[in-house]
């Protein structure tokens, strides 16, 4: 019997990086809706083209892209917040488009807030061995999620406010951790800090 030499084979993965493109159109999105949480202005068609298109599809490619690059943590982030932008919208818009069609009441807006904040505290865990600035990220939207959830369920204005601001600095933090990202990326160095584990 001939004996084959077997060698291994290495493919270096020359793809970008995807996540700044997630983190920006979550944080960028969660902004705009969050002014309007805050009492600012009513929804609009700005926040929900934002939710359509930047929030929603671009996360969902940054998901694939994630996934192309064996991040299940990434895949597994962007892909189901993309889609929590094409839910929002559809949720505010179908029963406009479709007679008939009764949108959520509060309680049953509450619930769907209330499982998106679970999701988001087990995906905070997961950000314990990443970076400071992601842990940020998740922890303020776990917050954000359940403030939301408990404005539906009590009516209580003021609630959906605060949540509103809170909202505010947590899309500015995954701005800022998408854009130091990039600059940490084009520079080189660490240009802006990410408090990396």
């Amino acid at each position: 019997m001939s004996t084959i030499d077997q060698q291994t084979i290495t493919i270096k993965d020359t793809t970008s990086n995807p996540a700044p493109l997630g983190l920006l159109g979550f944080g960028m999105t969660t902004v705009l809706l969050n002014i309007h949480n805050a009492g600012f202005y009513p929804i609009d068609t700005m926040i929900l083209g934002m939710g359509i298109f930047y929030g929603g599809a671009a996360q969902v490619i940054a998901g694939i892209m994630e996934w192309k690059k064996n991040n299940t943590f990434g895949t597994t982030a962007f892909t189901s917040y993309g889609m929590f932008w094409l839910t929002l919208v559809a949720l505010i818009c179908l029963p406009k488009m479709i007679s008939g069609l009764v949108g959520p009441n509060p309680t049953a807006f509450g619930c769907y807030l209330v499982m998106w904040g679970i999701f988001t505290g087990v995906m905070f865990i997961g950000t314990l061995k990443l970076s400071r600035a992601l842990q940020f990220v998740f922890l303020s939207l776990t917050i954000l999620f359940f403030l939301l959830a408990a404005g539906k369920f009590t009516g209580n204005e003021a609630i959906t406010n605060v949540a509103g601001y809170e909202g505010i600095i947590c899309g500015l933090s995954a701005i800022y951790t998408g854009l130091a990202q990039v600059l940490n990326e084009i520079y080189g160095r660490e240009v802006c800090p990410l408090g990396k584990m």
